[in-house]
């Protein structure tokens, strides 16, 4: 009976652990070294803060560069599946926005791939640099 106990109580553990290892993926601080952008997110709590723009309260997250103030907002994270989140972005304005996928992909990088709507661009020397349309992530 007891080594019945100890084992319930073991599985109930790893089971735990597994969901709250799993329930990471969306969760952290992501970066593309090509572009110097980045996307700070936790889809699950959605408590992000944007620095300096609290104005907007909580978030899922959003998407930075280092060589630019401006941040694009996630107005939405929607989980599809373990590995598959779908987005609502804004620029910080509000003037445009866009649909978006990111996805966690088998090699443990991140995939982001917009979809319907504007094109995320930065501002690079007073110029504006259009972010493609699928690029990788990784966390760091």
């Amino acid at each position: 009976y007891m080594k019945k106990i100890i084992f319930s109580i073991l599985a109930a553990f790893f089971t735990v652990s597994a969901n709250a290892q799993e329930s990471s993926i969306f969760k952290g601080y992501i970066y593309n070294e090509e572009f110097q952008v980045y996307i700070n997110m936790d889809f699950y709590k959605k408590n992000i803060t944007v620095p300096n723009q609290e104005i907007y309260g909580e978030l899922p997250g959003y998407f930075g560069a280092n060589r630019d103030t401006r941040k694009w907002l996630f107005t939405s994270a929607e989980i599809t599946d373990s590995v598959t989140t779908k987005l609502e972005i804004t620029n910080d304005y509000g003037s445009e926005d866009l649909e978006a996928v990111l996805k966690k992909l088998p090699d443990g990088t991140y995939q982001l791939e917009q979809k319907e709507g504007s094109t995320i661009k930065i501002a690079v020397n007073r110029k504006w640099v259009k972010i493609p349309k699928k690029i990788i992530f990784i966390k760091r």
